[in-house]
């Protein structure tokens, strides 16, 4: 059983029991102190994990060196010696008896203190202040910009621990108390961490944990009335659906979230993205170019980049990342030949991006298209296909796998031909080479 000691009470007290928190708090103290003695060296001083599991079970034998001591007492306002005594070694002392001639403190009367002006000021510093100072929070949202990033260069595997880790930080800290700019900015961190978690569900093909992701990143946002990050999850929400193959819901929760902002920046994900693509696999012609139609409106309202934006950013869409969603969402419906126009357009772009995901995405729908023409070109569409299967072979998502096992289906008529036969196989290697979760 652990010891109880007064660093333990005092951690618990600050909701400061994981190493994520702690460190935190411990890195802030470091820096402050470093900066009041005038001494850098303090500011790179770390606890390790395991040290921390020690002093939360008591096992402490001896004190920490004294510089980390020296952070300990800057954190907790006690003596390290007291720190990692036992609780029970350090019982309440007891005040020391009044002068005869000082009459005692009216202590009885809980109003006593709005009369005293030094205590109505320290109260007002102990509510406005918390357990995250603005240089945390400033780091924690810069977090969130390296994951959306990289994402496309590391994947759902390689950025997965450190966006849990960011997301359960968030939890640990809104446990405390801060004050209310923070708490809110903490409120917009944490749940973009979990929405982060939603679309890189839905990209390893895990819904019913994507569901529950965005559902938490919308329950947040609304807290807070960030309707950025509002849309944005209800997007994902419709990203999910869509790759669940339930396009009726697609379509529903993007258009929702439409009514409720329709002139948003965030509005042209929910169109090209969500709307777009379901009325397309639906066979509405009509309402999906009105959709499309409508996101490259409101691109041109905004302003946005004309690149290839990150799949997964909290910006808007770029103009090239809402043509490649609207290149698909007319795949579906058998325009053929705009498909074939708009792509060599967006060549360039796509080419240029640092994203193979989308040049993966963008071939294998080029193929489809191809195979739709009344005079199929049926070698070029195969090529096609093994290229996107190998460029997204390094960062598998199921988007490249959904649409490479379509293409191969597309491709039934023509499985005679050598070309379709090298290219199955190539799916079917690429396929046994996926983890469980990818393997579908």
């Amino acid at each position: 059983m652990p010891r109880d000691t007064l660093l333990r009470q005092l951690l618990e007290e600050r909701h400061l029991t994981t190493y994520a928190a702690f460190e935190v708090q411990f890195s802030r103290a470091a820096r402050n102190l470093a900066e009041e003695a005038g001494d850098p060296r303090l500011a790179s001083v770390a606890v390790s994990s395991r040290q921390f599991d020690r002093w939360m079970s008591g096992e402490l034998k001896q004190l920490p060196r004294p510089d980390t001591c020296r952070i300990l007492e800057e954190l907790l306002g006690r003596a390290a010696r007291d720190l990692f005594a036992s609780v029970s070694a350090y019982p309440p002392t007891a005040p020391e008896p009044l002068p005869a001639d000082v009459p005692p403190s009216p202590q009885a009367d809980p109003t006593a203190h709005d009369y005293d002006p030094a205590a109505i000021v320290a109260r007002a510093r102990q509510l406005a202040c918390g357990n995250v100072d603005q240089t945390t929070l400033s780091f924690l949202a810069s977090r969130i910009d390296v994951i959306t990033e990289r994402y496309e260069k590391d994947g759902p595997d390689g950025l997965w621990g450190q966006t849990s880790s960011l997301r359960s930080m968030g939890h640990t800290l809104l446990a405390g108390q801060q004050p209310p700019s923070a708490r809110r900015e903490l409120f917009r961190i944490t749940a973009r961490a979990g929405g982060l978690l939603g679309y890189m569900a839905v990209n390893t093909g895990a819904f019913p944990l994507a569901e529950a992701y965005c559902a938490e990143a919308l329950e947040l946002s609304r807290a807070i009335g960030d309707l950025d990050t509002e849309m944005w999850a209800c997007g994902t929400q419709s990203f999910a659906a869509y790759y669940a193959g339930r396009y009726d819901e697609a379509d529903a929760r993007a258009a929702a979230a439409v009514d409720r902002a329709p002139n948003h920046p965030q509005a042209i994900r929910l169109l090209a993205n969500g709307r777009a693509r379901a009325l397309g696999k639906l066979g509405d012609r009509n309402q999906a170019e009105r959709a499309i139609g409508r996101a490259l409106e409101l691109s041109d309202r905004h302003g946005v980049p004309p690149g290839l934006t990150s799949c997964i950013s909290f910006l808007p869409y770029g103009r090239a990342r809402t043509l490649a969603n609207a290149l698909t969402a007319r795949v579906a419906l058998q325009n053929t030949e705009h498909v074939l126009r708009d792509a060599m357009d967006l060549d360039e772009l796509v080419e240029r991006s640092d994203s193979a995901w989308s040049r993966s995405l963008v071939r294998l729908d080029v193929a489809t298209a191809m195979l739709q023409r009344r005079a199929p070109d049926v070698e070029h569409a195969m090529s096609l296909g093994q290229q996107a299967i190998t460029l997204a072979s390094p960062l598998p998502i199921s988007s490249v796998r959904q649409r490479s096992r379509d293409l191969y289906e597309r491709a039934a008529p023509w499985r005679s031909r050598s070309a379709v036969r090298e290219y199955g196989e190539q799916l079917r290697v690429w396929g046994r080479q996926l983890p469980p979760a990818e393997a579908g």
